[in-house]
């Protein structure tokens, strides 16, 4: 997987438009999926308040940007991004309002109205406020709304699927992150980790089956801590009543209702922690055939000296150990991560336990970015971001270049094996091809032919760069 897989989707943007209403509303998401998915709700919200949305900027009357503030260059990109709108705001409407939506909100507050960038800044956790907050905007009065909440799931708001194909959508599950690793913003911009009711999981899940959706991706910062003992945050839990403690979900027991459910839907899921994951999660994996083989398990470092700096609950050994039962429960089963080359105190060695421990794992795709402060966390705090930027540049180029390896490898494993593909769209390469992911999530390109956008496709793999396989279609999948 090339450049659009081993860096951030920072910088992505979705754009979409759909009927009704008569004012106009412009919105574009960054970073990570809980962003875009976050972004169909404020979309639903919006549409109540006789908002539809266009693609034309300077056609809009309020523009929202969903931010993220994982890495620094992510909030660069959304500030360059906000004097572009002040800009169009200024030839084309002045009337136009802007808000911030979003953990780049949550985290700098008012400071954005004091620069006179935006009129209006909204926490993760405050969208249904976003009609009290347009008027106070009209009342000329602060429009911030950024405060955490404990229970808030957006349970009852039927999310407007934007632009997309048609074919996948995103499915919220939990919200916030209890872990504190000492680099992530997250518990300080998403809160307390909650969990949504499964029963309005599921009811959401069978809806997009009836709409033709054929995959959907349940969502969380932490996915594997969903756990549903009635409403309240996970810290709450052990206050509940003993009836409701005894009957509590967990994520495992979730996906097999799930995919009990609806058996003909694609099921995936992200992101995961190697200290919360569950083997009851990877043998619902290798239960149920339409739970993809595949799973996102950051490991971050592969030097346990430097994981506990991180905070991250795990050892290298630990998460090896982890690596070695997902592979005897699920062996088809693709892995990727994360990785960040040069946090505080990092040392040569440290670098090179990361990619011994690649080397053993072999993953299949990665996310790997240089270590970056973010102003809030305790890593800026408490630690000195001391490692050169030289440095970190050159152990980055050092972790991507063996994941490149890595991920061509994994990909001919392939070679004379039929997957099964589901059909997104053209590829981008060429309209007489189809594109379509696998179960492992590989990207596969194969000839059109017959074959329709959300068909279950078998597929021969021919040919196999780092980024896609290649094939022919041998036959429909009795997934259909």
């Amino acid at each position: 997987m090339e450049k659009d897989i081993i860096e951030s989707k920072q910088g992505e943007v979705l754009k979409t438009s759909f009927k009704g209403g008569n004012k106009k509303l412009f919105i574009e998401s960054y970073g990570c999926q809980m962003n875009f998915s976050d972004s169909e709700i404020v979309a639903s919200i919006m549409a109540d308040q006789g908002y539809v949305t266009t693609k034309k900027l300077e056609d809009a009357d309020l523009v929202l940007v969903n931010t993220c503030s994982i890495r620094d260059k992510a909030e660069q990109t959304v500030r360059k991004r906000l004097s572009q709108y002040k800009s169009v705001k200024k030839k084309f409407n002045p009337k136009m309002k802007v808000g911030v939506l979003g953990c780049m909100a949550e985290r700098l507050k008012e400071d954005f109205l004091k620069e006179d960038v935006v009129d209006m800044v909204v926490g993760p956790d405050a969208y249904k406020d976003l009609p009290n907050l347009l008027k106070k905007i009209e009342e000329r009065k602060d429009a911030v709304n950024v405060l955490l909440s404990l229970d808030e799931t957006y349970d009852n708001i039927k999310p407007i699927r934007l632009g997309g194909n048609g074919i996948t959508a995103y499915v919220s599950i939990t919200r916030g992150c209890d872990n504190m690793c000492t680099y992530c913003v997250v518990p300080f911009t998403r809160g307390r980790e909650r969990s949504r009711n499964p029963e309005t999981i599921i009811t959401e899940i069978k809806g997009l089956w009836q709409q033709g959706y054929k995959e959907v991706t349940l969502l969380g910062q932490n996915v594997d801590s969903y756990l549903w003992y009635g409403g309240g945050a996970k810290k709450d839990f052990l206050k509940a009543k003993k009836e409701d403690q005894d009957n509590a979900l967990l994520f495992g027991e979730l996906l097999n209702r799930v995919a009990t459910a609806v058996p003909k839907m694609r099921i995936r899921f992200a992101t995961s922690n190697p200290h919360d994951m569950a083997m009851s999660v990877v043998e619902q994996i290798a239960k149920h055939r339409n739970i993809c083989k595949y799973i996102h398990l950051p490991v971050q470092s592969g030097s346990t000296k430097v994981l506990q700096s991180m905070n991250r609950q795990h050892t290298r050994e630990e998460y090896l150990d982890k690596i070695k039962k997902i592979k005897e429960l699920v062996p088809e089963c693709a892995i990727s991560m994360d990785m960040i080359s040069g946090f505080s105190d990092e040392t040569e060695q440290d670098h090179q336990d990361t990619l011994s421990l690649m080397e053993e794992v072999k993953y299949s795709a990665g996310f790997m970015f240089a270590y970056s402060e973010r102003p809030g966390t305790p890593a800026f705090k408490k630690m000195e971001d001391n490692v050169p930027l030289e440095v970190k540049k050159r152990r980055l180029a050092e972790v991507i270049e063996k994941q490149n390896s890595h991920s061509l490898f994994r990909h001919k494993e392939f070679l004379g094996k039929t997957v099964e593909v589901l059909v997104e769209g053209d590829s981008k390469r060429s309209d007489k091809d189809w594109q379509g992911k696998s179960s492992q999530n590989s990207v596969v390109i194969f000839p059109k032919e017959n074959y329709k956008v959300g068909d279950f496709v078998n597929v021969e793999i021919k040919e196999c760069s780092l980024a896609t396989l290649k094939g022919v279609a041998t036959g429909y999948s009795d997934n259909n």
